[in-house]
C-alpha cells in the first residue's frame, strides 16, 4: 500500500504515476475525436464547393453578370439582385458600424454598473442568438408597416435596416471585447495628464481597439450577407428585372435569387443557382478583404 502512494519522482510506478496516464488517455483521445469531427467537415466543406464551383464557373461570364433574371434560363442573369446585394451591404455597414460601435463605447466606457445597464447587457448577449427570422418579423412590422412613409414599405432600406438589427448584438460584443483588452494603465496615463475621458477614447483606447473592431464587423458583415429568412419575411422580390436605384426602390438579392433558381425544377436554373453562389462568394471575399486591409493597416500605425 506504500508503494502506491510513492511520488512522482520515484522509479517505480506508483498511484499518481498510474492515474496521470489514464487521464491522459482519455485528453488524447479527445484530441483525436476533435480532429477527426474538424476533418470531416473541412471534407464536406471541400466537397460542396468543388461541386458549386464545376457547375458554377462555366455559367458565370459577362452575359450572365449584366443581365437580369429570365424565364429562359439560358437568358436568365444576376444582375439586378447583385446590386441588390452591394446595395443591402453598403447601408447595413453604414448604419449598424456606428450604432454598434457607439453602443458599446457608451456601455464599456461611460455607463455605470446599475439595474439598467445589466438588463441591457442580458438582452444583447441574448439578442445574438436570436434566430434571423425572428428579426424579419420584426422588420416586417416596424419598418414595412409603421415606418412605410420613411422607408417605402418593402425596399432596400427596409431590408438594410432589418440586417442591420440581426449584426448590432454581434458588433456591440465584439467591440466592448476589443476594448477590454486595452489596459487600463493606458486610460489612467491619459487622465494624468489632464486628457477628458473621450479625448483618451478617441485618441489612445479606440486606435488600439480598432483592429479588434474590425473583425467583429467583418464576420458580422459576412453573416448579413447570407441571410435570406429576414428578406423574404419583409417582402423582398424574388423576381425583379431592373437593378435599385435608389434605397426606397423595391430589390431582390443574391441569397433570395438562388432560392428562387434552386426551386425550380428544371437543372439548368440549378446551374445559375451555382453560377449565382459563386458570385455571391465573390462579393463575400472582396468584401472581406477591403476590411481585412483596413484592419491591417491600422495594425501596421500603431
Amino acid at each position: 500500500m506504500a508503494q502506491d502512494l510513492k511520488p512522482l519522482g520515484d522509479d517505480s510506478p506508483g498511484y499518481f504515476n498510474l492515474a496521470l496516464p489514464k487521464r491522459y488517455n482519455f485528453d488524447k483521445i479527445f484530441a483525436i475525436a476533435a480532429w477527426v469531427a474538424i476533418f470531416f467537415g473541412l471534407v464536406i466543406l471541400a466537397v460542396l464547393l468543388i461541386d458549386v464551383f464545376l457547375d458554377g464557373l462555366p455559367r458565370l461570364n459577362g452575359q450572365f453578370i449584366s443581365s437580369p433574371p429570365s424565364r429562359k434560363p439560358d437568358q436568365a442573369g444576376i444582375f439586378p439582385p447583385l446590386i441588390g446585394s452591394v446595395w443591402l451591404l453598403v447601408i447595413t455597414a453604414m448604419v449598424s458600424f456606428p450604432l454598434g460601435v457607439g453602443a458599446a463605447i457608451y456601455l464599456e466606457e461611460y455607463a455605470t454598473d446599475n439595474l439598467l445597464t445589466q438588463i441591457i447587457e442580458i438582452n444583447i448577449a441574448n439578442l445574438a442568438a436570436v434566430p434571423s427570422i425572428i428579426y424579419g418579423l420584426l422588420g416586417l412590422q416596424v419598418f414595412v408597416r409603421w415606418l412605410a412613409p420613411i422607408t417605402n414599405g418593402r425596399s432596400i432600406l427596409t431590408g438594410a435596416l432589418t440586417l442591420s438589427l440581426l449584426i448590432l448584438p454581434i458588433i456591440i460584443v465584439a467591440t466592448r471585447e476589443s476594448l477590454r483588452a486595452i489596459p487600463n494603465s493606458l486610460r489612467q496615463a491619459g487622465y494624468a495628464l489632464g486628457a477628458t475621458r473621450w479625448q483618451v477614447i478617441r485618441e489612445h483606447i479606440f486606435p488600439l481597439a480598432l483592429p479588434g473592431i474590425l473583425t467583429g464587423t467583418i464576420l458580422a458583415l459576412s453573416r448579413a450577407i447570407g441571410e435570406t429568412a429576414p428578406l423574404i419575411t419583409i417582402g423582398a422580390l424574388s423576381f425583379i428585372t431592373r437593378p435599385p436605384m435608389n434605397p426606397q426602390d423595391p430589390f431582390t438579392a443574391l441569397p433570395i435569387q438562388v432560392y428562387n433558381w434552386i426551386s425550380r425544377p428544371q437543372e439548368a436554373f440549378h446551374t445559375n443557382a451555382a453560377a449565382g453562389i459563386v458570385m455571391l462568394m465573390i462579393v463575400l471575399l472582396v468584401m472581406n478583404a477591403g476590411a481585412i486591409f483596413l484592419r491591417n493597416k491600422f495594425q501596421t500605425n500603431r
